[in-house]
C-alpha cells in the first residue's frame, strides 16, 4: 500500500511539473523557480520508491523462462532445507533467505507440492529470525495452493513476498541485509540455471536466459556500490568479485562455450560459499 501511495504522489508531481511548465509561456521567472522545485520533489519520491521495490527480476521470473523453455525439474540441485539449522547470523541467514526464497520459487514453478511446503516452512524459520514472519505465513502457501494452474498468478505471489522482504528490510534500516536477499536469491536462480543440464549451452534459449542476468548482476553492483563501506556489503561484493570478472570477459553481448563453463563454475563455488 505504501509504495502505491508513494508512486501515486510521484505521478501527481510530475504531472504538476508539466501543467507548470506549460505555463511557464505567460510567466517565466517565479513558475521555473516553482518547476524545479517539483521537479526535485518528484525526483526524491522516486528515488525513494526505488529502494523500497525489489531492484531485479525476481528468481520468479528466471525460473519462469526455464518452465518457457520445457526444461524438467532436477531433484537435488536446491539447498537442502536441512543446511537452514547452519544459519544462524543474521548475514546467513538474509543470504539463505534470497536462496529459499529461489528454491520456492523453483518448487512452486513446476508444481512440486512436498518441496513448496518444505521451503516455505524453512523460510518462515529464517524469516521469523529476522521479524518477517508475516510475509511467509499460511496464507502465502494458500495462495500458492490455489494457484498452480496459473503460472502467471504464482509469479505475481512470489514477487509480491520478495518485494514485501526488501521493502521490510529497507524500512527498518536493514539496507545491508536486504541486498544479501537480493544477493542470494541471484545467485541461486543463477545456480539452478546452470545446473538444469549436463550440457547448457546446448540446451536452446538458455544463454539468452544467462546473457539477461548479466544486465541484473551489474544493476546489483549498482545498487550495492553505495553501502560498500558497510562491511557485510563490502564482502558480499568481494566473493561476488569473480563473477564480475567473468562476465566482463563477454565479448559482443554473446556467450560462447567457454564463457558458460566459466560462469558456470564461478556460479558454483560462489553459491558454495553462501550455503556451506
Amino acid at each position: 500500500m505504501k509504495k502505491i501511495l508513494l508512486i501515486a504522489i510521484a505521478l501527481v508531481l510530475a504531472a504538476s511539473s508539466v501543467f507548470t511548465s506549460c505555463n511557464s509561456c505567460k510567466n517565466r521567472g517565479g513558475d521555473q523557480d516553482q518547476e524545479r522545485i517539483r521537479l526535485d520533489e518528484a525526483e526524491e519520491i522516486n528515488t525513494e520508491i526505488e529502494k523500497a521495490v525489489y531492484p531485479l527480476p525476481t528468481s520468479a521470473e528466471v525460473i519462469k523462462m526455464l518452465t518457457e523453455l520445457e526444461v524438467g525439474y532436477i531433484i537435488g540441485v536446491s539447498n537442502p532445507v536441512d543446511n537452514a539449522t547452519n544459519y544462524i547470523t543474521s548475514k546467513s541467514q538474509a543470504l539463505n533467505l534470497g536462496i529459499y526464497g529461489a528454491d520456492l520459487s523453483y518448487a512452486t514453478l513446476y508444481n512440486m507440492n512436498q518441496d513448496v511446503i518444505n521451503y516455505l516452512d524453512v523460510i518462515r524459520e529464517l524469516a521469523n529470525s529476522l521479524k518477517m514472519s508475516k510475509i511467509y505465513s499460511r496464507d502465502l502457501y494458500d495462495d500458492i495452493k490455489n494457484s498452480y494452474d496459473n503460472r502467471d498468478r504464482l509469479v505475481e505471489i512470489l514477487k509480491d513476498a520478495f518485494n514485501e522482504t526488501y521493502t521490510y528490510l529497507n524500512e527498518n534500516q536493514q539496507q545491508s541485509l536486504a541486498l544479501l536477499v537480493v544477493a542470494g536469491a541471484w545467485i541461486e536462480g543463477m545456480y539452478i540455471t546452470t545446473h538444469i543440464s549436463e550440457s547448457v549451452y546446448h540446451v536452446e534459449g538458455i544463454v539468452r536466459v544467462l546473457l539477461e542476468q548479466k544486465t541484473s548482476f551489474e544493476k546489483f553492483l549498482e545498487i550495492a556500490k553505495p553501502h560498500d563501506d558497510d562491511p557485510v556489503v563490502s564482502e558480499i561484493l568481494e566473493i561476488l568479485d569473480p563473477v564480475r570478472e567473468v562476465y566482463e570477459s563477454v565479448e559482443d553481448n554473446s556467450l560462447t562455450l567457454n564463457n558458460v563453463e566459466d560462469i558456470t563454475a564461478v556460479i558454483t563455488s560462489v553459491r558454495e560459499k553462501l550455503v556451506s
